[in-house]
């Protein structure tokens, strides 16, 4: 697979990362342990050499899953992981807020190394900015633990602008990863026009829609309670119903292109600037493969004028996120 660099850092990745999210949470049950460590080293053996993981997935577990996953590949692969929440296991999902002061951060990174079986982190994200804590105090304490060889580079998820700024004035911001596709486009506003002055990479979760760009969801889907698109107003049936002229988009260019409109979802992605890098999740091989295919899907210049022209006249519907869950990002 082809090589990109995350901005002006020397941390260079594969042009598709793989989100581990999704095989211990939110999207259901944990799936099966060893199916997914096979699926980690299925990833490496074609090529992915960026995995993304957080302490809050599970809590704990996925980050153990991805160490014991890729400990054959040391030095071979890039793994990104986060601190920043306040993990209580008794209230849903583990999330009992934010917790970004320095001693916490410093714990977290501890911890991280242990489960990933690693001798420094490649990539650590502040999950969310916590408001509670100045983001240059956040930005001192993963200096100090690259200065301490604990960690290689500093990372924010869903920040501002101004925010990015800051951090990067105190320690250098090797990538931002923030929502980001055909159908949650905000970071085009402020974010990617920042990211290109500093010389920031950038790193799109969900760039498949959380899977509704891959076109297999619609209005009749039903969502289990332990699956988190159950509570988000994009994922309501009147909302999906209304969001479909975004996948008979894909598809008319799909079928052109003798690709899958997923393969089209993330090929738009890619296209937008050469120092982005895509994380889409999956825990099925098959999933993996066409997304990784898609790093060779070729959209011109007239493709994607013609795609961001359609797009344009496409009113997406429903909230990304419940008001409470959105109020957490570009903070």
């Amino acid at each position: 697979m082809q090589k990109r660099k995350l901005g002006n850092s020397n941390l260079e990745v594969s042009a598709i990362g793989l989100g581990c999210m999704g095989m211990s949470f939110s999207y259901g049950p944990p799936k099966d342990k060893q199916e997914m460590i096979a699926l980690l080293r299925a990833a490496v053996d074609r090529g992915v050499t960026f995995f993304d993981t957080a302490e809050v997935y599970g809590p704990y577990i996925n980050e153990e899953l991805v160490g014991e996953g890729l400990a054959p590949f040391r030095g071979q692969v890039v793994i990104a992981t986060k601190f920043g929440w306040k993990i209580d296991p008794k209230v849903e999902r583990g999330l009992a807020g934010l917790d970004s002061r320095p001693d916490q951060i410093k714990r977290v990174a501890d911890a991280s190394l242990k489960r990933l079986r690693v001798d420094a982190i490649d990539l650590f994200y502040q999950h969310r900015v916590d408001p509670n804590v100045p983001i240059e105090d956040v930005a001192g304490a993963v200096k100090d633990l690259i200065q301490e060889g604990k960690v290689r580079h500093f990372g924010l998820s869903e920040a501002a602008a101004s925010t990015i700024r800051r951090a990067h004035a105190v320690q250098p911001v090797a990538a931002v990863q923030s929502e980001y596709s055909l159908w949650w486009r905000r970071p085009e506003e402020e974010v990617l026009p920042t990211l290109e002055q500093l010389g920031i990479g950038f790193v799109p979760y969900s760039p498949l829609g959380k899977g509704f760009l891959t076109g297999k969801i619609d209005e009749s889907a039903k969502f289990d309670k332990t699956d988190f698109r159950s509570q988000l107003p994009r994922f309501a049936p009147e909302a999906l119903k209304a969001n479909q002229a975004l996948i008979h988009l894909l598809g008319s260019i799909a079928e052109r292109k003798k690709a899958t409109q997923a393969q089209i979802a993330l090929a738009w992605v890619l296209a937008q600037r050469p120092w982005m890098v895509p994380i889409p999740g999956t825990t099925k091989l098959h999933r993996l493969e066409e997304n990784i295919a898609a790093a060779s899907v070729d959209l011109t210049p007239d493709d994607l004028r013609e795609i961001d022209a359609a797009a344009s006249k496409i009113a997406v519907q429903g909230d990304r996120y419940p008001e409470h869950i959105e109020r957490m990002t570009n903070r």
